[in-house]
């Protein structure tokens, strides 16, 4: 198979993820089923999408007609034999548990097409785990998207211990081929790149309020108005070499002092605290703080958020 091959994509499973995801293929020509568990959530999915498409057409991404393309190519059906016929492609966004997953997959196969791809959105699962149970565990990957997936371009690539060669490359190029900016893990690691990126990040920033440095509005505000900026733009290593004359060695030599000097007094725990409270309280403070224009619940900071990634991703020329 080739990616010019794949042209109509399943979904299984269309909650915030899936719904995302039906978009994001469905703007990049592909022909999508959603399937869910009942007419219920099959709805769930439809408001969802029609709510993200509204704002890429009011931020001016997208035009009407546009819209009404995109919702056209996208069918809904709680059958998984519906929803699997004649695909090439599967995107699987069960909840986030090994049995169900494996449970998905089974059922999946019992009318997937033997050389169609299967694909797991799971955010941490093995996919050596989740594809155990297949029959053809060669064409089984993980597709790892950071929420929302028709925003956010990153999908994160982990291939199984039967997965082939020719399967990561299949996936890469589609991934590639629809918008998105894969990135492959050689081996198979709990959390993959990203989560663990900010997962380490999050450790230090709760060790700093914790130890009473900075307070939780703050240490928002210090990652937000600092490297937040720049990372939206350029990654850590890039930064570093453009940051130094000398470039990337430059950079490193110059902080190796102030580096040692920190590290020390970082946070080097490995379980997670156990009492959030004074951090919810912290949270909520914040929220209330925000300025009006970005919000004070959590709708009104997705919308903001939203609204943001759009302008972002229009200089990234991804819109």
């Amino acid at each position: 198979m080739q990616v010019s091959d794949i042209k109509k994509v399943a979904c299984l499973g269309g909650g915030i993820i899936g719904s995302s995801w039906a978009i994001q293929f469905a703007m990049h020509g592909m022909e999508v089923v959603i399937r869910d568990i009942n007419d219920e959530q099959l709805q769930k999915s439809m408001d969802q999408m029609h709510k993200s498409l509204d704002t890429l057409e009011e931020a001016k991404a997208i035009t009407s007609q546009r819209k009404a393309e995109i919702l056209a190519a996208v069918k809904l059906t709680t059958s998984v034999e519906e929803a699997v016929k004649d695909v090439q492609l599967v995107q699987e966004n069960g909840p986030e548990r090994l049995d169900v997953k494996q449970s998905i997959l089974k059922e999946a196969e019992q009318f997937l097409a033997p050389d169609a791809i299967y694909a797991s959105s799971t955010s941490g699962l093995s996919i050596t785990d989740i594809a155990s149970v297949a029959a053809h565990p060669e064409r089984c990957v993980g597709a790892h998207p950071y929420n929302p997936p028709h925003l956010i371009p990153l999908v994160e690539l982990t291939r199984g211990e039967k997965t082939t060669q020719e399967t990561v490359d299949l996936v890469y190029a589609f991934y590639q081929s629809v918008g998105k900016e894969a990135v492959l893990l050689k081996k198979e690691c709990p959390g993959f790149i990203s989560n663990r990126l900010q997962l380490a990040l999050y450790r230090e920033m709760v060790d700093l309020v914790q130890r009473g440095v900075c307070s939780v509005k703050d240490a928002d505000k210090a990652l937000v108005y600092g490297p937040g900026l720049r990372w939206a733009f350029l990654g850590h290593f890039m930064l570093m070499e453009i940051g130094n004359a000398k470039g990337f060695m430059g950079m490193m030599n110059m902080l190796q002092a102030n580096g040692n000097a920190m590290l020390p007094g970082m946070a080097n725990w490995t379980t997670l605290p156990e009492d959030w409270s004074d951090f919810n309280e912290g949270v909520q403070e914040e929220l209330a703080s925000l300025p009006d224009w970005v919000g004070h619940n959590a709708a009104q900071c997705v919308a903001y958020r939203d609204q943001a990634l759009i302008e972002v991703l229009k200089l990234h020329k991804k819109l």
